[in-house]
C-alpha cells in the first residue's frame, strides 16, 4: 500500500528560538478518497491563482499524475492535498470560516512568531493575515509574509517569511524560511498546526526522531 509523505523542512537565517516539527511519516491508514469520476481526465501540471466561493484567493497546484493541492493566501494555509490515488490527506473543520473573518480552522495552519499563548495573540498573526505570491512553479508556489502596521503593532520586528509548497504524485512538501531583514536580533517560534484527514485513529502511527526535543503534553498536566 502506498502512502503520501507530508514533510516540513525549516531553515532559519537569524539568531532565533525555533519550534518546528521534524519530518514525520504517517502510516498505516487511509484518509478520505476523492472518487476518480469527480477528478475527471488527468490534468497537465499547473499552478494558478483562483478565488474561492467565500471570496478568498488561493493557489491551485496540479500535478500530471492527478495529485493536487489548494493553498489560501489568507494565512498561507494549505487546506488540501489529494494524491494521485485520489486520497485527501488534509482536513478542514466543517464550521471553518472561509471569508477571512477569522483564521481558517484546518489545513496546515501557521503559528508564527509565537506558538500557543504568550506575549501576543494565540499562535501569533501569520494565520490571520494575507500572504503574497512571489513565485509560481509548475507544481509549486512560494508565498511571503512581510511586516505590516497590523503586525508591527504587536511584534515590531523586520522579517520575511517565505513558505514554499510543492507536490508530487505521492507527496506534499513544505519549506519555511524566516529571514531577519533588520539590524537587531529577535526570538521567534514557528510551527504548522496541522489537521490531517484520518479514517481511523487506532491505525495511526507517527515515526520520527524527537530525541532531545522539548515538548508539552496537553493531554496531561506534565
Amino acid at each position: 500500500q502506498q502512502h503520501a509523505r507530508i514533510a516540513m523542512r525549516s531553515a532559519y537565517f537569524l539568531s532565533a528560538l525555533a519550534l518546528a516539527a521534524p519530518t514525520a511519516a504517517f502510516a498505516p491508514f487511509r484518509a478520505r478518497t476523492v472518487p476518480r469520476a469527480a477528478r475527471g481526465v488527468l490534468p497537465r501540471m499547473a499552478a494558478t491563482v483562483e478565488k474561492d466561493a467565500g471570496g478568498l484567493e488561493f493557489v491551485q497546484l496540479t500535478h500530471p499524475s492527478g495529485a493536487s493541492s489548494k493553498i489560501f493566501l489568507f494565512g498561507g494555509d494549505v487546506t488540501s492535498y489529494v494524491d494521485a490515488e485520489g486520497t485527501e490527506w488534509i482536513a478542514v473543520r466543517p464550521d471553518a470560516k472561509m471569508d477571512g473573518s477569522k483564521p481558517i480552522s484546518g489545513g496546515l495552519s501557521h503559528c508564527f512568531p509565537q506558538f500557543g499563548p504568550g506575549a501576543i495573540q494565540q499562535h501569533g498573526f501569520a494565520r490571520n493575515v494575507d500572504w503574497e505570491v512571489v513565485n509560481l512553479g509548475e507544481t509549486s508556489v512560494t508565498m511571503r509574509l512581510s511586516p505590516s502596521e497590523y503586525t508591527k503593532a504587536m511584534w515590531d520586528h523586520s522579517f520575511e517569511c517565505d513558505f514554499t509548497v510543492s507536490i508530487t504524485e505521492t507527496s506534499l512538501d513544505t519549506d519555511l524560511k524566516v529571514k531577519n531583514t533588520g539590524d537587531g536580533e529577535f526570538d521567534f517560534q514557528a510551527a504548522l498546526h496541522s489537521y490531517f484527514d484520518v479514517s481511523s485513529i487506532a491505525d495511526l502511527a507517527i515515526a520520527g526522531s524527537f530525541k532531545g526535543s522539548t515538548f508539552l503534553n496537553k493531554r496531561s498536566e506534565e
